[in-house]
């Protein structure tokens, strides 16, 4: 063998570098993404972290998190009300969706909503207040022929409060429930509407598979585990989306999302592996991150020894490099999390951070607890998932952290649609000593699913009659901002209590080729796709 390449071969290798290099820059130009599904032109193609696409039934997409609302329900269908998604600088506000408007009692335990006139289901059928009432027997009524259980047990986590409803006229829908509940259109936001006519027809497995709501874009296709496949719709009420087809791909492995946005696979990813982000910048990839409602926690599970002990929650928080995690690791796509309230929350103040950086403090707490040896525990966490960030080097991270104290960690990997079937029951999958998961205050009857001692979903079981009180009473109180001062004071309880092990508040970084344009990255779990275009 020469040395050195003969003429020929150096030639090749010449014209190879220059096929390598355009290949670079067509993939920093976004790429043709046509290889998903042969889309071409204006079609958005995102590259979710999910392990597939979720049940598209209208309260099931949950079984993904808030990824799934964000790509499969809010574009699918409505609900009575929404985010306002149209601004990047300020907390997303509820407003009006499939209804106009709505006026409480003085006592806030029944609402009357106006409906919007004028719109249909994609399969034509007309939304008024009798499909509001089927859809709402699906979720609540158990005596009705159209009761889903599956739906009420994930989709009716935010409607579980309600006590009746009823049809005042075709266009007017009456809500009572069990109780004041001042914040009620927040938590309405997810509680989605399919088509009576559809679901009638199709029964409630043939509806996941085609289903039909008032939603911005209708359904065409789906592969399971590989593609959904979306298109605009030309009629919807608050008029055709810019863009003409979304499709959806699963792609749990954040370097494979990586590749398959630099190869023009697709033009979005959710996500990136920090560590690509300064070079996805420099290739001319649109790198976008905005602070939003959005907590990284361990969840303990206070019913197990030492996490009965406060001493131990909180010796934890002190043990832990929230700053060193963000910076080697996230790589700044993420905010240090010193307290139970994210900075894009509205409760949010000052006061609210409490913990911060200090092993000695940790390792005398860990000792006044019994444990000056410190002690093992198990954690369990998803490999991926909606919010989750990158959860394998992030736990392997704070593994080290905490064992730089005593505690040894043993870290054990779980799917993210199975830790939320086992969350949603109120359960740590594995009997673990602990949880990481990706939580929200976004809606705000989330504050009391996650804290309160009679939800369902409280995993870690935490329980303080004044949190309770505080609860019971911001479902009394109209004014938002009054609201928002008592889940300050309960996050200065919390923070006393120390419930979870508080690590960082994502800052949603999603990386758009060039060829994106148009997107508002808003302070929020969700996103409003209908005003971008690609090409």
């Amino acid at each position: 063998m020469p040395r050195y390449p003969t003429r020929r071969k150096r030639r090749f290798t010449v014209v190879g570098a220059l096929l390598a290099v355009l290949s670079l820059v067509v993939s920093a130009c976004g790429g043709s993404a046509t290889s998903a599904g042969g889309a071409g032109g204006n079609t958005l193609i995102i590259g979710m972290t999910a392990s597939d696409i979720p049940v598209l039934d209208t309260g099931l997409a949950q079984g993904q998190g808030y990824e799934g609302l964000r790509f499969v329900g809010n574009q699918l269908y409505d609900g009575l009300t929404k985010f306002d998604l149209s601004k990047g600088d300020e907390i997303p506000k509820i407003i009006p969706d499939l209804a106009e408007s709505w006026t409480p009692n003085a006592e806030l335990t029944s609402w009357t909503f106006k409906l919007r006139p004028g719109v249909t289901f994609h399969d034509g059928t007309p939304w008024n207040a009798d499909a509001a009432i089927f859809n709402l027997d699906r979720y609540l009524n158990k005596k009705s022929p159209d009761f889903y259980q599956e739906l009420n047990a994930q989709g009716g986590l935010s409607i579980a409060g309600v006590k009746s409803y009823q049809k005042i006229d075709d266009l007017t829908l009456q809500i009572d429930t069990n109780g004041p509940w001042a914040y009620l259109p927040s938590d309405l936001a997810t509680v989605y509407f399919g088509s009576p006519t559809a679901i009638k027809a199709e029964g409630n497995q043939g509806f996941a598979d085609k289903p039909v709501g008032t939603g911005p874009f209708k359904f065409d296709s789906l592969v399971r585990g590989q593609r959904l496949v979306l298109l605009a719709n030309d009629k919807y009420w608050n008029g055709k989306p810019k863009v003409d087809k979304v499709i959806l791909r699963p792609i749990p492995d954040p370097t494979a999302r990586v590749a398959a946005l630099r190869s023009g696979e697709v033009n979005w990813i959710e996500v990136p592996p920090p560590d690509d982000v300064p070079n996805l910048k420099s290739q001319g990839f649109q790198v976008l991150t905005n602070s939003y409602d959005h907590i990284w926690p361990w969840v303990y599970n206070m019913t197990k020894a030492p996490f009965d002990n406060v001493k131990v929650r909180e010796a934890l928080n002190w043990a832990i490099n929230r700053q060193a995690l963000v910076d080697n690791i996230l790589k700044g796509t993420a905010e240090p999390a010193l307290g139970y309230v994210p900075h894009a929350n509205a409760a949010y103040q000052p006061a609210d951070d409490v913990y911060g950086y200090d092993p000695a403090k940790a390792k005398q707490l860990l000792a006044e607890a019994g444990y000056p040896n410190g002690f093992s525990m198990t954690l369990s966490y998803p490999t991926s998932g909606s919010g989750n960030m990158v959860p394998t080097p992030m736990n392997t991270a704070l593994q080290t952290d905490l064992a730089a104290v005593g505690v040894k960690v043993e870290l054990k990997p779980i799917e993210w649609a199975a830790m939320l079937n086992d969350y949603f029951a109120g359960k740590i999958p594995d009997n673990a000593d602990a949880l990481n998961i990706s939580l929200s205050y976004q809606q705000e009857g989330f504050w009391r699913s996650w804290f309160g001692t009679d939800s369902g979903i409280n995993a870690g079981k935490y329980s303080n009659p004044q949190v309770d009180a505080l609860f019971a009473k911001a479902r009394t109180v109209g004014d938002d901002k009054a609201r928002a001062s008592l889940y300050s004071q309960v996050a200065q309880i919390l923070g006393k209590d120390s419930p979870w092990l508080v690590v960082v508040d994502d800052r949603n970084p999603r990386v758009l080729a060039s060829s994106v344009h148009g997107f508002v990255q808003p302070q929020s779990w969700f996103a409003d796709l209908t005003q971008l275009t690609v090409g």
